[in-house]
């Protein structure tokens, strides 16, 4: 049920989740199909309700991943977002996928119908994960450890490939560490 997107949110009356329920739009999303490309100003924040994304930027050799998203999170492209600038990458459905999408204009209705809504300012700061691994020094078994850690369904998902690329190390290097754990 849509409504209980809010429940790791904050506090929410019932009205707040039948308002919420009837702003927010539930689309099915086709494997490969892209929510948001390269160049197009973010204007929604989408929840995964099943299925699985990733966020990439094209390369000249082949995609960089940026990050990867699984069921139960929030995702969208925070720079353009936030700033109203044209994305830099673009977030591709890897399998086919089922996601609740707030536009920016509707968030902002939702906090004009109730200030409890403003409790949503918490999903524009979930960078943590990937903040932590790129400023910190961490060895490839570290990196691995981490994600394993606080996203452990990335392995069950996802290609070594990806991962890898995600991690920013080479797919053999995250094979010898994948084999000691």
């Amino acid at each position: 049920m849509i409504r209980n997107v809010l429940q790791d949110i904050g506090c929410f009356t019932e009205q707040d989740r039948i308002l919420f329920e009837n702003t927010v739009t539930k689309r099915t999303v086709a494997k490969n199909e892209i929510l948001l490309k390269e160049g197009v100003v973010c204007q929604s924040v989408f929840y995964i309700l099943s299925g699985a994304f990733y966020q990439y930027q094209a390369g000249e050799m082949q995609e960089q991943i940026i990050d990867l998203h699984l069921e139960g999170e929030w995702m969208f492209n925070h720079e353009s977002l936030v700033h109203q600038s044209r994305s830099a990458t673009s977030i591709s459905a890897f399998v086919k996928s089922e996601v609740a999408e707030l536009s920016l204009s509707d968030l902002h209705g939702l906090i004009a119908g109730s200030k409890a809504f403003l409790q949503m300012a918490g999903i524009f700061n979930q960078d943590g994960p990937r903040t932590y691994l790129f400023d910190h020094v961490l060895s490839p078994a570290q990196k691995y450890g981490y994600i394993q850690q606080v996203k452990p369904q990335i392995a069950q998902v996802f290609p070594v490939k990806m991962i890898a690329s995600y991690l920013k190390i080479a797919p053999e290097t995250l094979s010898r560490v994948r084999a000691l754990y």
